[in-house]
Formats: structure tokens, C-alpha cells, sequence
């Protein structure tokens, strides 16, 4: 006999949402699989094809060239869970290198710790200015980010004055940093992996991390739930370019040759690692980890690509059908959970 009656139906919806908790929980795992499915396929093929492309030499390579956007896509995350976008990252990760680095090369008695911190705490504030338009003055996030973009970018190069800071300017100590292993593990990967590791356990196991989560899913909802939304969407944000003002000094330490046009255009890979690693674009689903998956797999099939010999523009090509893809698949993927959920299938997922 079905239970009937409003006190029937308060008692079943904690267990519709805990079954709806996990059958998306499933999906996000299946996506992540599905990445570490691809990256065996890439690795298998293109290595049979060139065995150079598995040499340790080359995956060290690979990891290094994804650090720096796997740093940046798990920040990313964090705004996109919430149903915004960063697209200013790029020009923070371009404001704090360059700042980093002219530190280091004008004031060389600088402890480099004082100088990482500074680039984080400058990264912060640039994040605190979206979160302050997005959350608190209510700007949509793409128009708002658009805007600091090029406003960033623009104090870059004033600050810049068409200035370039060389590897020669730098102490060595600071550059040993991007290059530098850990048993075989380049420092710059074990750093993305340590905040990856952070930031996905926050989201997880934290009521913060959650909240955010539930704003994603519905800003509406989450106001008559008591959440703090505008503190969270500025707190997402001030993560978000904190990490960004991490990787400007990722970026100085790894490359060494610094100038105000530092990562320009790399939003668009970051968007992309988030979106191909699953993290839904329109909010509330998707984890740091499949994001930093996303990362990994375009700086493999760029660098399969480049073993292979593909043009350039090549490259580019298949990164956008890989992009467009993503985003098909998310929608199929949503629509098949939301008519799951329509039709009560996960009530007996116990």
C-alpha cells in the first residue's frame, strides 16, 4: 500500500535526495573514468606509433605543461559549481608573474616564501574584486570577468611599461623551483596535486564546500535555505584567484623569461579542462578531479599531436570537437538524470 499524505512525502524526500545525491555522485565517476579510459587509449596508440612519446623525459613534460592549468581548472571549479565563470584568470596569472618576478630581479635579498606569498595574497585581491561585482553588486560573472580581464591585463602592461624580466634576473634558488623533482615527480605537479587533494576533500566533506554546491543548483533555493550566497560566491572567487596568483608564480619559476603578455588566452584552456572534465558549465555538479583530469588530457593530446606531427592548427581543431563533444555529453547526461529522477528510479538505491 503506497503511503500517502504530506507527512508521507516530508519522510520520503530525505531519501529522494540522498538517492539523488548518489546516482549523481555515479555519473560524475563514470565521466572521470571515462577520462582515465581516454589518457590509456592516447598513451596505448600514440606510444605505439612514436615510443619516444612514453620515454620518461616526455611524460615529465606533460606533467609540467599541465600543472599550471590543473592549478588554475581547480579554481575555476570552484566558481563554476556556483553557476559563474572566471575569465579573468589568465590576466591574474599574467599580473602576479610578472609582479613576482620583478620583485625577485630588482630586490634580490627578498625571501622567495615572502614573494609566493605576495603573488597569492595579489591573485586574492584581483578575486576579491569579481567576487565583490558578482556577489555583492549582482554584475552577471561573464560580463564582470570579461571586463577585469582586460582590466588586469591593462595594469600588467602599465606596470610592465614594456619591461621583460629575464631567467638571468632571477635567483637561481627561485627557478630550481619549476624545474625541480621530487622521485621523479616535477615540483610543480606534486604542488597541483597537494591543492587538488585540499580543495576536493573541502568540497566533499565540508558544509562550505557543499553550500556551494547548492547554489549551483539553485541560487533560490540556497537564499530560502539560509545560505550566505553572496559570501560563498565571493569566498569561490577569492579562491579562485588566489590559485591563479599561485600559478603566476608556477608559470615565472617554470619558464623564466617574464612580460605583461604571461598566459594571455589561457582561460580558454582552463574553461576547457573544467568543461571536458565534467564539471557542469550552468552549476552544481562536477568535481576538482575530473577538472584536473580534463587538464591532463589536452597537454597529452597536445603533445601526442605534436609527436605525431599534426599542424598546429590541427591541434586547436581537435581541441574544440573534444570541447564540443564534452558539452553534448553533459547535456545527454543531464537529461537522462533528471528524467531518472522524474520517474523516482533511485528510491530503492539504498
Amino acid at each position: 500500500m503506497k503511503a500517502a499524505g504530506p507527512l508521507a512525502a516530508a519522510a520520503s524526500a530525505p531519501a529522494r535526495q540522498g538517492g539523488a545525491r548518489r546516482l549523481v555522485d555515479r555519473v560524475a565517476r563514470v565521466r572521470e573514468l571515462g577520462i582515465v579510459a581516454a589518457l590509456a587509449v592516447l598513451f596505448g596508440v600514440t606510444g605505439a606509433a612514436n615510443p619516444s612519446f612514453l620515454s620518461y623525459g616526455s611524460i615529465r613534460d606533460i606533467l609540467l605543461n599541465s600543472a599550471i592549468i590543473a592549478l588554475l581548472a581547480v579554481g575555476q571549479t570552484l566558481v563554476v559549481v556556483t553557476r559563474n565563470v572566471d575569465l579573468s584568470v589568465s590576466s591574474v596569472v599574467g599580473l602576479s608573474a610578472f609582479g613576482g618576478a620583478l620583485v625577485l630581479a630588482d630586490r634580490p635579498g627578498v625571501p622567495v616564501p615572502l614573494v609566493i606569498a605576495g603573488c597569492v595574497l595579489l591573485g586574492a585581491a584581483c578575486g576579491a574584486v569579481n567576487g565583490l561585482l558578482v556577489g555583492v553588486a549582482g554584475v552577471p560573472a561573464l560580463v564582470a570577468t570579461l571586463g577585469t580581464l582586460y582590466a588586469f591585463r591593462g595594469v600588467d602592461y602599465a606596470w610592465a611599461g614594456g619591461r621583460q624580466v629575464n631567467a638571468a634576473d632571477m635567483p637561481e634558488g627561485f627557478l630550481t623551483l619549476g624545474t625541480r623533482s621530487v622521485l621523479g615527480v616535477p615540483l610543480p605537479a606534486l604542488v597541483a596535486l597537494a591543492v587538488l587533494l585540499a580543495v576536493g576533500w573541502m568540497l566533499r566533506n565540508l558544509r562550505s564546500g557543499r553550500e556551494l554546491y547548492a547554489i549551483g543548483s539553485s541560487p533560490e533555493a540556497a537564499v530560502l535555505a539560509g545560505i550566505r550566497v553572496r559570501r560563498r560566491v565571493l569566498t569561490a572567487f577569492v579562491a579562485s584567484g588566489a590559485l591563479a596568483g599561485l600559478a603566476g608564480v608556477m608559470w615565472a619559476a617554470r619558464f623564466g623569461t617574464v612580460d605583461a603578455t604571461v598566459a594571455t588566452g589561457k582561460e580558454l584552456d582552463v574553461i576547457a579542462a573544467v568543461v571536458v572534465g565534467g564539471v557542469a558549465i550552468f552549476g552544481g555538479s562536477g568535481s576538482v578531479y575530473g577538472a584536473a583530469l580534463g587538464a591532463l588530457l589536452l597537454a597529452s593530446i597536445t603533445s601526442a599531436l605534436a609527436v605525431l606531427r599534426v599542424d598546429a592548427l590541427a591541434q586547436t581543431a581537435v581541441n574544440g570537437a573534444l570541447l564540443l563533444a564534452a558539452i553534448v555529453l553533459d547535456r545527454l547526461l543531464a537529461l537522462r538524470v533528471a528524467a531518472a529522477l522524474r520517474r523516482g528510479r533511485f528510491r530503492d538505491d539504498r
